[in-house]
């Protein structure tokens, strides 16, 4: 049953603002004498396709995802909506009164960002086996301790705010391909190269991870000791192909950005990848603290590329580190 609850309040949180932009839309196309008196808030919000954007993410999830999170002590949420709000946005900055397009770009910006969202949702369910919100992301828990009777209200700002300022710089170039006319030209097809392969890398280093947590599960049902190390398949050249596959996408849709004439859009992945080196600096403390891992992770950090796969290399000896 909580997992029922669970799974309705998911489908409901969104509501509020999708609502909302439908009646806007409607309105915007076919006023009616009784919303007159709004014809203020409507063209503010056909002018203002950015800010609108950032108001509905403010009000419904900022707002409503933490008061949620707070009744349910629990940040699951938004770790599920990640895979969710940038289709939302495509197709938000798609339908905008003032968006225009080329059809080929949009098209297929609007099924890669399907595709990606399948892909992610499904690892995360795969991962959590299916429940909804089992579990809240480990940093948040770190987090909860960290501030104690203080993190009701932390939360507002390193779990909810900060998302609004990551998922909608990274998908600004949804919003400059939904600004622009231009036909589209081979920077578009290589843009739709990166993107596809980074959602294909992702999901095989997510599959390869998924088995592994699984064959040590089974190792410690059996009593056996568990498996210290992923270095097999895709994590053979990457300490963290998945994390690879996940930015590689993200740049791919600046390069549509920057191909329509709006390199700013870049700022976003940027941002994100910033970010996504401390995080890593984080998974890789916590890998460290597994004493029956410690050692051998300590040689996989010294052999293998952080995120870009690459071949081995082989490590220095001692000698070589003084000299």
């Amino acid at each position: 049953m909580t997992n029922l609850k669970k799974a309705v309040v998911a489908f409901v949180a969104p509501l509020p603002s999708v609502a909302f932009y439908l009646y806007f839309l409607h309105n915007s196309s076919h006023p009616s004498p009784s919303s007159a008196h709004l014809g203020y808030l409507w063209k503010w919000c056909s002018h203002h396709p950015l800010y609108l954007a950032n108001l509905l993410f403010f009000f419904n999830v900022n707002l409503l995802f933490w008061v949620i999170s707070l009744i349910q002590s629990s940040n699951w949420m938004i770790d599920l909506y990640w895979t969710v709000i940038p289709v939302m946005l495509v197709h938000y900055y798609a339908s905008h009164p003032l968006s225009k397009w080329d059809a080929v770009r949009s098209t297929v910006m609007i099924l890669l960002t399907w595709v990606w969202s399948i892909r992610l949702t499904h690892s995360y369910f795969r991962r959590e086996r299916w429940e909804w919100g089992a579990r809240e992301d480990w940093r948040f828990s770190d987090m909860r301790k960290e501030y104690g009777k203080k993190w009701w209200w932390v939360s507002f700002f390193s779990v909810y705010a900060s998302q609004q300022v990551f998922l909608i710089g990274i998908c600004l170039p949804m919003y400059a391909v939904h600004s622009s006319e231009k036909p589209w030209n081979a920077w578009d097809t290589i843009a739709a190269i990166v993107c596809l392969s980074g959602v294909i890398i992702a999901y095989f280093a997510d599959t390869q991870l998924f088995n592994f947590v699984q064959r040590n599960n089974l190792l410690k049902e059996r009593g056996l000791p568990p498996l210290p190390n992923l270095d097999k398949g895709l994590w053979w050249y990457s300490r963290h192909p998945n994390y690879f596959g996940e930015q590689l996408w993200w740049w791919g849709l600046a390069i549509y950005g920057w191909n329509v004439g709006h390199g700013w859009t870049f700022i976003g992945p940027l941002v994100n990848s910033l970010c996504l080196v401390y995080v890593t600096v984080l998974v890789e403390q916590r890998m460290l603290k597994q004493e029956n891992r410690v050692e051998a992770y300590r040689q996989y950090q010294k052999t293998t590329s952080v995120w870009i796969p690459w071949f081995k290399s082989a490590p220095r000896s001692p000698k070589e580190k003084n000299s």
